[in-house]
């Protein structure tokens, strides 16, 4: 999809565009012509723009029915979110600008930055693939990061994203490159800022009784039979007719993991497997790594190097006969 973008002096073209690209908002500015520039790129669920405002404006915005977040570049951004104390925001700042379900106001001056907007499903997914928590809809409580280090990891997220994934047009359009580009979104976000995402101290009963061999068998057939799809631990769990705690019960009891840890090792396997069979002078290991949806090169190359003790392109160009430790690892999931 190619970018949106918008640039405009004039204050009625602006509160037009960004009441329909966000959500309806009324603009004020004292600027005889206040400058906008907008540009939006979008990967999957999340829209990912870059926003610049030469001037000084004031702003009262309706709920916008996803999380949005924000990577302050310069400026600064007074903000009350309805019900909650002012936030100002300024360069370097990393944080959740605003809630899906409450209106907010504030003033912008002459500020630069990236806004990330994705629905909450993406958090429900990722919490409810992280472990046991505890039952009901996912919420964030706080606007800033839990620490410098977490605030630093979600700036890094969002600014690969921006820089790395949707700079390469062959990279965003894969869609395993999606699904999982959205995964690490959401769990950064997760990470980063306070919610109530907190685990559960035990399964229930019928969680433990679904955990069984049956389960687990139907599971890896979903994730075998799919494994070319972005499908996640919610797909996985419905196609088993269990909840995605059951599932979760499952995959430890059984093999020692997680679903989606699994998922990604089968993933992993394939493109070993595409690897050895590619003709290097025809494709590359991004290429490969990407379709099966790793989309960080250097993170792929050290989760291969682990797995079969070599490097991709080791495999890709000589055709080697490696070790495979992944091979032995899901060589019988039921014996």
């Amino acid at each position: 999809m190619e970018p949106l973008t918008f640039d405009s002096r004039d204050l009625g073209q602006t509160e037009e565009f960004l009441s329909k690209v966000y959500a309806r908002m009324r603009l004020g500015s004292d600027a005889e012509r206040p400058r906008t520039t907008v540009s939006r790129q979008v990967l999957g669920p999340i829209g990912v723009d870059r926003v610049r405002l030469d001037c000084t404006m004031d702003y009262e915005v309706h709920p916008l029915g996803k999380l949005c977040l924000l990577l302050v570049k310069s400026g600064t951004i007074a903000q009350q979110v309805a019900g909650q104390e002012q936030e100002v925001f300024g360069p370097g700042d990393a944080v959740l600008f605003a809630p899906p379900d409450r209106p907010y106001s504030g003033r912008i001056r002459h500020a630069a930055g990236t806004f990330v907007l994705l629905g909450d499903a993406l958090l429900e997914e990722v919490a409810g693939a992280a472990g046991d928590r505890a039952p009901g809809p996912v919420r964030l409580l706080g606007h800033r990061p839990v620490s410098a280090l977490a605030a630093h990891h979600l700036q890094r997220t969002i600014t690969y994203l921006r820089d790395d994934v949707l700079a390469d047009p062959d990279l965003a359009g894969e869609p395993l490159v999606v699904s999982t580009a959205g995964q690490l979104l959401a769990a950064s976000v997760l990470a980063a800022l306070p919610s109530n995402a907190a685990a559960a101290s035990d399964a229930t009963g019928a969680d433990r009784h679904d955990a069984h061999p049956q389960t687990l068998r139907r599971a890896v057939a979903f994730i075998d039979e799919h494994i070319g799809m972005p499908i996640g631990i919610a797909d996985i769990a419905a196609a088993c007719g269990v909840t995605a705690r059951a599932l979760q019960y499952a995959f430890r009891r059984h093999l020692n993991t997680t679903p989606l840890r699994y998922l990604r090792q089968a993933r992993m396997a394939r493109a070993h497997a595409e690897l050895r069979s590619g003709d290097p002078a025809e494709t590359t290991v991004a290429a490969i790594a990407a379709r099966w949806g790793f989309f960080h090169p250097g993170k792929f190359a050290l989760s291969y190097r682990a797995a079969y003790g070599c490097a991709p392109s080791d495999t890709l160009h000589v055709y080697p006969e490696p070790i495979s430790l992944m091979g032995q690892q899901r060589a019988d999931p039921f014996a």
